[in-house]
């Protein structure tokens, strides 16, 4: 079986990788508010630089060119300007080039200059009264320097809480998938046949869930292991009284003296050998109907599957001389499993059949209450007393001085497969008949 990675390696790697784009995120968002506000703030340096070269010296004599002006900084070449005058350039910084800064046909505002050696950026004003012009430029290269040392100072702490984010997330995952570790070890440690509910209290609401799938997972499997153990436990009960009687019957042929006895003993051997099966076969069936398998479900007409099993059990009526009788007039649909459905209408035609003395009456009715269907099976029978209705059901269960073949589990069977239906099932004493009826409602 391969084993797919762990549910914290995948926390972790989803939630690194979150983290990691918020940081790359976090980083070209700081990239470029930094860059918008830098060019904001430097370029209102050039604007209001330029206003000052105006409005300074307003008294000077411009006919005169003055000296460029020197640099007083290490940072000082980075910035240029120029004062012009009728075309005359009067006044620059000593970086600045000869020639005008800007283009001819712009007098005011920003613009991109390429100048030998780099590119600028320079903003132009003109006073027409004076008829001066002045041009100040920065360099590009100077505000990228600016803009990546800037940036240096952001990141590094970003930098360093990536690690530590990264850290506490792991340490969060695995405080978080803690309980579920102690879980998986709790598991681990119960015996093999521990097949009590795991403990909910203290237990958090995403583990709930889990932990009742598995309660009830648990509690399936329990009620498989007892229903095994009581079909063992039932069928060495039960089996041990016919394999004596046919191990008895057999000696009694083994030793029989002359044709008679031998062939009573054989008789004896084969009805034992007739009831083995019949009870292997009920134990089976109440096996089969008590797995907590859920049987398919569909549609079934019942008055079909009645009809199927009365002409089954025909001859075992007609060999007591008992009138089976059927009345089932139109149709009736319930939902239900057709096999199992043919195994509880053959319990009760077959238990009265049984049952009943030779010669009675035997009635099988079908009929609508409602919305519900109802199969009525009556018999023309002693019925039974109050005590033994109420003992009716039980697991080998069988009245007393009835010499009928039997295992006693055909009722229990009927009472699993209606339950199994939702259908109910009910005993009382018989008004057409005399006997016991049993009356199952379906719907």
């Amino acid at each position: 079986m391969s084993r797919g990675p762990s549910l914290q390696v995948r926390l972790l790697g989803l939630m690194f990788g979150v983290l990691a784009a918020l940081w790359a995120a976090t980083l070209a968002l700081t990239l470029s508010d930094t860059r918008h506000e830098l060019d904001e703030l430097l370029d209102a340096h050039l604007a209001q630089s330029a206003s000052l070269l105006l409005v300074q010296d307003a008294d000077a004599d411009e006919d005169v060119a003055a000296p460029d002006a020197p640099i007083l900084h290490r940072y000082a070449p980075r910035v240029a300007f120029q004062v012009w005058r009728d075309g005359r350039l009067v006044l620059r910084s000593a970086n600045a080039p000869a020639l005008p800064f800007g283009p001819a046909a712009r007098r005011d505002g920003f613009a991109f200059v390429d100048a030998p050696g780099a590119r600028w950026r320079v903003f132009a004003a003109y006073d027409p009264a004076r008829r001066r012009q002045v041009y100040v430029g920065e360099r590009l290269d100077a505000r990228g320097e600016i803009l990546a040392a800037v940036l240096r100072g952001v990141s590094w702490p970003l930098a360093l809480a990536l690690p530590v984010l990264g850290l506490a997330t792991w340490w969060t995952v695995r405080r978080g998938l803690a309980p579920l570790r102690r879980m998986g070890r709790t598991l681990a440690a119960r015996r093999s046949d521990a097949l009590d509910p795991v403990a909910l209290d203290g237990m958090s609401a995403e583990m709930l869930p889990l932990a009742a799938s598995l309660n009830g997972l648990l509690g399936r499997i329990a009620d498989l292991l007892a229903n095994e153990r009581r079909f063992t436990a039932d069928a060495a009960h039960e089996l041990r009284t016919p394999v004596a009687a046919i191990r008895m019957q057999a000696q009694v042929a083994q030793a029989a003296t002359d044709d008679a006895t031998r062939a009573h003993a054989l008789d004896g051997l084969l009805a034992g050998c007739d009831r083995a099966a019949r009870l292997i076969d009920q134990l089976l069936t109440l096996a089969r109907v008590e797995s907590a398998q859920a049987p398919e479900m569909a549609g079934v007409e019942l008055g079909g599957v009645t009809r199927g099993v009365m002409a089954e059990l025909a001859p075992a009526a007609l060999a007591k001389a008992q009138r089976l009788e059927l009345d089932a007039q139109g149709t009736y649909v319930v939902r239900g499993n057709a096999l199992l459905l043919a195994v509880l209408v053959r319990n009760l035609v077959d238990n009265a059949v049984r049952y009943a003395p030779p010669g009675a009456a035997i009635g099988v009715y079908l009929h609508r209450e409602g919305d519900q269907v109802v199969l009525d099976v009556e018999d023309g029978g002693a019925g039974l007393a109050d005590a033994d209705l109420a003992r009716l059901g039980e697991r080998f269960y069988r009245v007393a001085g009835n010499g009928a073949a039997g295992s006693g589990l055909g009722w229990s069977i009927v009472r699993r497969i209606a339950a199994v239906h939702g259908a109910r099932v009910a005993v009382r004493r018989s008004e057409r008949l005399g006997g016991l009826a049993v009356a199952v409602t379906f719907g």
